[in-house]
């Protein structure tokens, strides 16, 4: 599996405060990489950097061998952010071809009706965010994503402020995404602070330590797939979860 992001040397500091230094490591094509850590060893800010939303302080991130703006300026990179950030007084369908209006792309009312589909939202296509849950306004969030068909989609802890049982499901709901939009997202890069989110998703997670971060491992999750509810029972998940936990220093 060849690489699609390479990180070489990566530095990031703010004011006086250092994030991390010199970090080196790559994400593959076509993979499912999480991103976990304790609070603040600097996750979210490294998602960012990786999709170009900052610039590191020294170091090196290209994508496909160019640099990070240059697939943002294709928008190449989708983003879903910790809060779905929905305008209030848009319908499902008019948020999720916001960015294509902003950008000055002609809307298809088509597209945004496929796209709520896609994200199991047919028929939502009139409401409004607050007659929508949680987790269907994530939804919404999802297929705005998706709009642009990019190649690399990044989530910066989509599904924190869920409960658990819709949590779970939108875990099964984005791997079904991921598998059905294939041809257009190779792959996802994602922020948790689940340890069990991150094992169930996932096809590799690079964990960090405590601030000044480095990276403590890259755990490869040997998970056959598709993943369902009965993964979350096998040996292996919970060795996996074990593993994780004594890494991070939950224990």
């Amino acid at each position: 599996m060849s690489s699609i992001i390479e990180v070489q040397n990566l530095s990031k500091s703010f004011a006086k405060h250092l994030v991390y230094k010199k970090l080196d490591f790559d994400v593959k094509e076509g993979e499912f990489l999480s991103i976990i850590g304790p609070s603040g060893c600097g996750k979210t800010t490294l998602l960012r950097i990786l999709g170009g939303l900052i610039e590191p302080s020294s170091g090196n991130v290209s994508i496909n061998g160019q640099p990070v703006k240059n697939a943002l300026k294709a928008k190449k990179l989708g983003f879903i952010f910790q809060n779905p950030v929905l305008l209030p007084w848009r319908v499902s369908s008019g948020n999720v071809e916001l960015p294509l209006e902003i950008l000055g792309i002609k809307k298809s009312s088509k597209l945004s009706e496929e796209l709520l589909k896609v994200v199991g939202l047919e028929g939502f296509e009139k409401y409004y965010p607050g007659e929508l849950s949680g987790g269907m306004q994530q939804r919404v969030a999802i297929a705005r994503a998706l709009a642009f068909k990019p190649l690399i989609l990044m989530a910066d802890e989509p599904f924190g402020a869920l409960d658990e049982i819709t949590r779970n499901h939108m875990n099964l709901e984005l791997l079904r995404i991921w598998k059905e939009e294939k041809s257009s997202i190779s792959t996802v890069i994602f922020v948790t602070h689940s340890i069990p989110e991150a094992i169930f998703l996932s096809d590799r997670i690079i964990v960090l330590s405590p601030g000044p971060s480095k990276i403590d491992e890259i755990v490869e999750i040997d998970l056959p797939r598709p993943r369902t509810s009965e993964t979350k029972l096998s040996k292996r998940y919970l060795e996996y979860i074990e593993h994780l936990r004594k890494l991070i220093g939950e224990d």
